[in-house]
């Protein structure tokens, strides 16, 4: 299980849903270049305040709480960008989950700024909020179960993840057509940042167009994420 910190063996393990018949969206790759950005950032910052306490304690003890129950025992061994693929690969979600579970993830170190994702919890937090996502956006989306079945943990886990995760975003799940092309846009500018083609994001209508603020900001667009969230 996931919940061991070895996500690689347990999904070897067990038998393989049916994959969908379907080319890989570029929103994958502009993602986990965006994640793999933030999460090495952190995990040094981390391992900063390991040395600074000098083995008095853990670098994690210092940071928020809030995100503690997404934590495993050590970083699963499959890439952010493998885990996204085989998440859109067997979900058959739309590829507007992933720009909506980021904006989720984004949300949550907003209101809890002291927290941060590292490689510890990313791949939970990742498979959470793209459930989520899919259950607001797709018509039809898998139940939790063959969630867990895809991301490598337990049925019970997520089902403890997802209601964490609510309740840490204070049920928000709202995202507006305005937010949701904020984001696409953050992303595709953060790949060009980096050397990366020219690449649009595949865009579909985010259906609960409620007016909402948006939560990236002009002065952040050489950042790799929006301002004060995921830090």
């Amino acid at each position: 299980m996931l919940g061991s910190g070895d996500v690689t063996s347990n999904l070897s393990g067990r038998s393989e849903p049916s994959p969908s018949e379907s080319t890989t969206p570029r929103v994958l790759t502009m993602l986990s270049h965006v994640i793999e950005k933030l999460v090495a950032r952190n995990d040094k910052l981390v391992d900063g305040m390991d040395k600074k306490l000098d083995g008095m304690s853990s670098g994690l003890a210092r940071v928020g709480k809030s995100l503690n129950v997404f934590h495993g025992v050590r970083a699963p061994n499959i890439s952010i960008v493998k885990y996204l693929e085989r998440l859109y690969k067997y979900t058959s979600c739309s590829p507007s989950c992933f720009v909506v579970g980021y904006v989720y993830i984004d949300r949550l170190t907003h209101k809890h700024p002291d927290s941060l994702v590292i490689s510890l919890n990313v791949h939970r937090l990742l498979v959470t909020s793209v459930m989520v996502a899919s259950k607001m956006l797709d018509d039809v989306h898998y139940n939790n179960a063959f969630y867990a079945r895809v991301g490598g943990v337990s049925n019970a886990e997520l089902n403890r993840l997802e209601m964490e995760f609510l309740f840490l975003l204070d049920f928000g799940v709202t995202v507006s057509s305005r937010v949701f092309e904020s984001y696409c846009l953050h992303l595709e500018k953060e790949m060009m940042l980096n050397g990366g083609a020219s690449q649009k994001i595949e865009r579909a209508i985010v259906s609960n167009a409620v007016d909402d603020v948006t939560e990236i900001s002009v002065e952040d667009t050489q950042s790799s994420s929006p301002p004060q969230g995921m830090d």
